[in-house]
């Protein structure tokens, strides 16, 4: 071969060499985009170099054509195919000396190139990889970072709310710790239902006088006008007269709604409609202080909003013990900051529970029987047994404790029996509402004003009984006209006097039979008499004062204000006006204090028969009710009625003290008639279970609140 031949085809092997140490040597590349070149463009440079690097590759011109799956591999020389169809792929001499030269094993070695090739794009390949992967990982662990961050701002950011959340107290630190927990403002409220003021002078209630020694009452506190449960339930919650919280009776008509309320029935007491104000489990939920309520009336009535935490439904014979476990078990639950706390399980600030026990047994047994003696001791022993608990949970000084009762309770006697007949007849008569007491609306209202008169007309000679108009005469202080749920007309018994109709009993053959009348003690009488006075103690940080403290008496319309003082809520606008802290005018132990009298209860009268008339007569012809009374305070005195609100009473009523003195032989033979119905009485209430037992308890539920 001509030396100058051999040049050319060495100077096209050098250049061929070149062009594919191009495509395979990887510095190549660093070469060309330089060593400044980011991390990010690195990779990019990559992919960009290896997608050339294939689309070259698999070109069908010049060297491409040697790798793309049509061609045949390098280094495999195809005999068959004839040398033109090679030659041909070429486009000059140049090509065409390359290409013969490669069939004829000159030049670059194959083999070599493909490994070099192979290897050098694996390497580069994988030297991509790692560094996505290691990318890759880098960036998870910003994510994760940030994320961690993120999350914990969250969870800052909630633990601010939660400790800002309203369900949380106002102000953590006035919260007390009884060195386990803190507390914030804590109130225990209990009503003894029917627990008169003066039980409490009786030598049966040991921890109520303690109680009383430790903190802060009035010498009683009066009810609010009828002196019924439900009534003065609703108003000791809520701080309003019955008139203004629409519950104005144990039972009554609405003429609006042209439906009846009676209270044992949930079908016609427990709408929402029935309920005015706002009774404080509703305020303090309302201000985000939790509540738990056990037994209340009034508190199972449903609300859309502000409903207590807890509501304990009614349960007549839950035992004393199970109340005080439920107390407690209230107080055990963690409260708003304690680790373990529950939204729907939170301790709540007030515990309001309802004892219904004395009030029982009083209207079974009497208010001075033999058998409501224990019933007392028990109700203080349940006092006793929360104070213990307190004191066990080191709280005696935390929580506050109420006791309040919401009226008295009289005792009945056959004797003092009107009938219902001997004044009206039930036939004008379209509804009658309440007990003892009796509200009348007649059939048609241009009646009102005869059967008025000819009520008073009828009890001239009667003195157990007043009878009034609402919208004329009804006296102030009972409150008891501004609403049209209060009947027009209103026949009010005096305390220990009871009206019923012939339907429930026949006042002559009862006194001619000497039936005992049940229920043997009723309440519902002029509030402010003295056998009608419930009780109010007070003890626990809320009210600072002096132990023994004792305060003007009060109507039960102030409970609702001060309950929300000791909590620290603000109370709706109510009838009250009395705020904490209290203002004590000295101490029960004071030489001025009034003493601890038990007021006699209304004494059996003599009944004579009645004399025949065209009209019905009334049946009991009584003289006038001896009644000691405590002596009202100088600070307090009790309002008198004015003389259009004074009681319808006879002219002709024998006065007080003028029965001529009995014999002897009269008084032994009342002693025996007394023994002889104190046995009969004894022997129906324990053996027989007939008529005037098993009967009168089966009605007593639905008469102890009227």
């Amino acid at each position: 071969m001509p030396t100058s031949a051999r040049e050319t085809i060495g100077r096209r092997r050098d250049s061929d060499s070149a062009d594919e140490r191009t495509l395979i040597d990887p510095l190549s590349d660093d070469e060309r985009y330089g060593s400044e070149v980011s991390d990010g463009d690195y990779d990019h440079d990559i992919l960009e170099s290896e997608d050339e690097r294939e689309r070259l590759l698999t070109q069908e011109d010049g060297l491409g054509g040697l790798f793309n799956k049509k061609g045949g591999r390098i280094g495999n020389k195809d005999s068959n195919a004839p040398t033109k169809k090679r030659v041909k792929r070429g486009h000059n001499d140049e090509s065409s000396a390359l290409m013969y030269e490669m069939e004829e094993g000159a030049g670059i070695s194959t083999p070599t190139l493909d490994r070099g090739s192979i290897e050098s794009d694996e390497r580069r390949l994988m030297a991509a990889g790692a560094h996505r992967q290691t990318g890759r990982k880098r960036t998870w662990r910003r994510v994760g970072i940030y994320g961690g961050v993120l999350g914990l701002f969250f969870a800052l950011l909630f633990a601010a709310y939660r400790a800002s959340k309203s369900e949380h107290p106002k102000d953590a630190t006035a919260m007390l710790s009884n060195g386990t927990h803190l507390f914030a403002s804590t109130t225990i409220l209990i009503s003894l239902d029917g627990f008169r003021a003066d039980f409490l002078y009786r030598g049966l209630t040991p921890t109520l006088n303690k109680f009383v020694a430790e903190g802060i009452s009035p010498k009683y506190m009066r009810p609010s006008f009828p002196s019924v449960t439900f009534p003065n339930h609703f108003t000791l919650a809520t701080g309003l007269y019955p008139e203004a919280h629409g519950v104005v009776g144990n039972t009554f008509w609405d003429e609006d709604l042209q439906k009846e309320f009676y209270y044992t029935d949930p079908e016609r007491s427990l709408q929402p409609y029935w309920w005015g104000g706002e009774p404080i489990w509703r305020t303090a939920e309302r201000q985000h202080v939790r509540v738990a309520v056990h037994m209340w009336p009034g508190s199972e009535v449903h609300s859309d909003e502000f409903h207590p935490a807890y509501v304990d439904k009614y349960n007549g014979s839950e035992v004393l013990p199970r109340k005080v476990d439920r107390v407690m078990e209230l107080l055990d639950r963690p409260g708003p900051i304690d680790v373990g706390a529950l939204s729907d399980k939170p301790r709540p600030q007030l515990i309001a529970a309802y004892v219904p026990n004395v009030d029982s047994d009083g209207h079974k047994y009497g208010p001075n029987s033999t058998e409501i003696r224990q019933t007392i001791n028990d109700a203080d022993t349940m006092v006793g047994d929360i104070l213990k608990g307190l004191e066990e949970r080191n709280l005696t000084d935390i929580v506050n404790v109420v006791v309040v009762s919401d009226h008295g309770m009289a005792t009945t006697d056959t004797s003092r029996l009107i009938q219902l007949e001997d004044l009206v007849d039930p036939t004008e008569i379209e509804h009658i509402d309440g007990w003892p007491h009796f509200g009348l609306r007649p059939k048609k209202l241009s009646d009102l004003e005869r059967l008025h008169k000819q009520i008073v007309e009828r009890a001239r000679n009667m003195t157990g009984l007043e009878v009034y108009l609402r919208d004329k005469d009804m006296p102030e202080r009972y409150h008891f006209s501004q609403n049209e749920r209060i009947a027009p007309l209103w026949i009010i018994p005096k305390a220990g006097w009871a009206v019923i109709a012939k339907a429930d009993g026949d006042v002559q053959e009862m006194l001619k039979n000497g039936d005992a009348y049940h229920p043997r003690g009723v309440h519902g009488y002029d509030h402010e008499h003295p056998l009608m006075r419930a009780i109010f103690i007070a003890r626990g940080p809320a009210f600072p004062h002096t132990p023994n403290s004792r305060v003007e008496p009060f109507q039960n319309i102030e409970v609702y204000n001060i309950i929300c003082d000791s909590i620290g809520i603000t109370p709706l606008a109510n009838n009250g006006t009395l705020r904490l802290p209290l203002k004590p005018v000295g101490l029960h132990s004071d030489e001025d204090n009034l003493p601890d009298e038990t007021p006699a209860d209304p004494v059996p009268v003599s009944v004579s028969s009645p004399s025949p008339s065209s009209s019905p007569s009334p049946s009991p012809s009584a003289d006038a009710i001896e009644i000691h009374v405590d002596p009202p305070s100088s600070a307090s005195p009790a309002p008198q009625p004015s003389n259009a609100a004074s009681p319808v009473t006879a002219s002709s009523a024998a006065p007080t003290g003028t029965h001529a003195p009995e014999t002897w032989w009269q008084g032994l033979t009342h002693l025996a008639e007394g023994a002889q119905e104190w046995v009969d009485n004894f022997l129906k209430d324990h053996f027989t279970g007939l008529k005037n037992g098993k009967e009168g308890e089966e009605n007593e539920r639905p008469q102890e609140h009227r």
